[in-house]
């Protein structure tokens, strides 16, 4: 019994070792495969966030807006000696544009501003802005007019008693958002980008508490997609890079293991074979033109033997063999 489950036991152990080691080579190939597939999503992502980062502008900029003046001429205390005017910078660090070239921007100016009554008796006063380049030179200036919001004097006695407790515990100010539309559509030249903008309002009785520059960018083509829908756009940013790479470590891996679509050895030979037949078919051309040539030679022979014949005949040679010939016959 023992000598019949022998070999029982030795096959069922030769099976069990092929099992575990095909099991181990499969297992090893997928964590290979797992390896290189999340290798592969990770260079997809990181390309589709290079790209979006170099390609997508800064989306908005504001920044706060502080007004200088003099006030060394001796004028009335609620008049100032000079224009309210503020120098901007549109560069991030120092280096960096805010604003990419040939891209579209509105570029509006907030004012904070009380409701005391030298605003209220300003009426309407101009909002100036010149943009400059680098070296100095204004490319571009615009000029817009704008004043506070008419409130009647009902409506003002009627919003202070409302709102009575908010103003006496410093909740809510007596105040007014006025936002000023500089410009709707403004870009910037790639050979004299704009690096900064002057701001001056033009009334020296205006009073403000705050002011703020704010500069939104309008997408247009692709950037409106990627900005307007972010997550189908990297989905199929990442999925296209993922293809591509894909079909590069495809190619490269049968390159590497089974020497490619088309090994060398097969393109050397399919060359050669080339070569063989159209030398084969050259010594074709060449023997059948031979052959035609000495057709058309031996289709003339007869006819220059006659008439050798012929001359023979009448000089009175070539009779004997003739005669014998005919003898012979």
């Amino acid at each position: 019994m023992g000598g019949a489950m022998g070999p029982v036991l030795h096959w069922l152990h030769d099976v069990a070792a092929v099992t575990l080691l095909k099991a181990r080579r499969t297992l090893l190939q997928a964590a290979v495969l797992f390896c290189v597939l999340v290798l592969l999503l990770w260079v997809s992502i990181f390309l589709y966030g290079s790209f979006y980062y170099s390609y997508m502008p800064t989306v908005s900029f504001s920044t706060p807006v502080h007004f200088y003046y003099t006030s060394d001429c001796g004028a009335s205390d609620s008049a100032l000696c000079s224009f309210p005017t503020a120098n901007i910078s549109f560069m991030k660090n120092e280096r960096d544009q805010v604003m990419a070239n040939g891209q579209p921007y509105r570029v509006s100016l907030e004012l904070e501003m009380p409701e005391s009554p030298v605003n209220e008796q300003l009426g309407m006063f101009m909002v100036k802005m010149s943009c400059y380049t680098k070296g100095g030179q204004t490319v571009s200036s615009v000029g817009r007019s704008t004043m506070l919001h008419y409130r009647s004097n009902l409506l003002q006695t009627l919003n202070t008693l409302l709102f009575s407790p908010f103003l006496l515990t410093g909740m809510t100010e007596q105040k007014q958002l006025i936002e000023v539309e500089l410009f709707s559509d403004y870009k910037t030249n790639a050979y004299q980008p704009t690096v900064g903008a002057v701001i001056e309002i033009q009334s020296r009785r205006v009073q403000i508490y705050s002011s703020q520059l704010r500069i939104h960018a309008y997408f247009t083509g692709i950037r409106y997609v990627l900005y307007n829908f972010p997550l189908t756009s990297a989905v199929i940013g990442v999925a296209t890079n993922f293809a591509f790479l894909s079909v590069i470590v495809l190619f490269s891996y049968l390159q590497f293991v089974w020497g490619g679509l088309w090994p060398p050895d097969q393109v050397r030979v399919k060359v050669m074979m080339g070569d063989d037949t159209r030398i084969q078919q050259r010594k074709e051309k060449a023997r059948k033109r031979m052959e035609k040539e000495n057709s058309q030679k031996e289709l003339g022979a007869p006819i220059v033997i006659g008439r050798e014949r012929e001359r023979e005949r009448e000089t009175g040679r070539g009779r004997v063999p003739w005669i014998s010939r005919r003898s012979v016959l």
